[in-house]
């Protein structure tokens, strides 16, 4: 029997949301149930095993993290350079923390997928495919930098991310300053 699809982002969203509120310890299939405000068993149902869930929680986050095509429209009409690749990551930076909820629940994902096989594999899956687009839309956008600085923006914005989210330096910053840093920086010769 074929699935309901707006049902399954129902309960991913839901499962977002006790992720994000009580950690991975706190995600069952009851919890997801009772946060979407639906039957028992509807969650087990959509997602049989609880990496099958993990899964589909990794693969909407990047669904509802999409960027708008209204903000990338006037972007993609600019000239490539440095400054045009600072803007679109500081879209980047921009939508990571307007949904906050969203970004700790991917960093709870990755630490529950260091100790779960099943889940490792579909998770890398979802982040592999994440990252090979990055890169294709920054060829095609003819932005700077190949797929080494985009590997290393990943692992500097989810620093930056981190940062923001959890304990960090307990020391105040531009977020948009550094970011434009991280940019430049990136985008040097060695």
């Amino acid at each position: 029997m074929p699935r309901n699809p707006e049902r399954r982002a129902q309960l991913a969203d839901a499962g977002l949301a006790v992720l994000a509120a009580e950690g991975a310890r706190g995600l069952t299939h009851r919890a997801v149930d009772a946060a979407a405000e639906l039957p028992a068993g509807t969650a087990s149902n959509y997602f049989k095993t609880r990496d099958a869930l993990l899964g589909a929680l990794g693969e909407r986050i990047f669904e509802r993290l999409a960027p708008d095509e209204a903000v990338l429209e006037p972007l993609a009409k600019r000239e490539p350079g440095i400054e045009l690749a600072i803007d679109y990551v500081h879209y980047i930076v921009e939508r990571l923390l307007a949904r906050p909820e969203l970004t700790l629940a991917l960093f709870e994902l990755r630490l529950e997928a260091a100790r779960r096989p099943g889940l490792h594999e579909i998770l890398s899956r979802t982040l592999r495919q994440g990252f090979d687009a990055d890169v294709a839309f920054n060829a095609h956008a003819g932005l700077p930098g190949g797929a080494e600085e985009i590997r290393l923006l990943h692992f500097a914005i989810d620093g930056l991310m981190l940062d923001q989210l959890a304990p960090g330096t307990g020391r105040p910053y531009d977020v948009d300053a550094i970011t434009a840093r991280l940019v430049r920086r990136l985008n040097r010769e060695d």
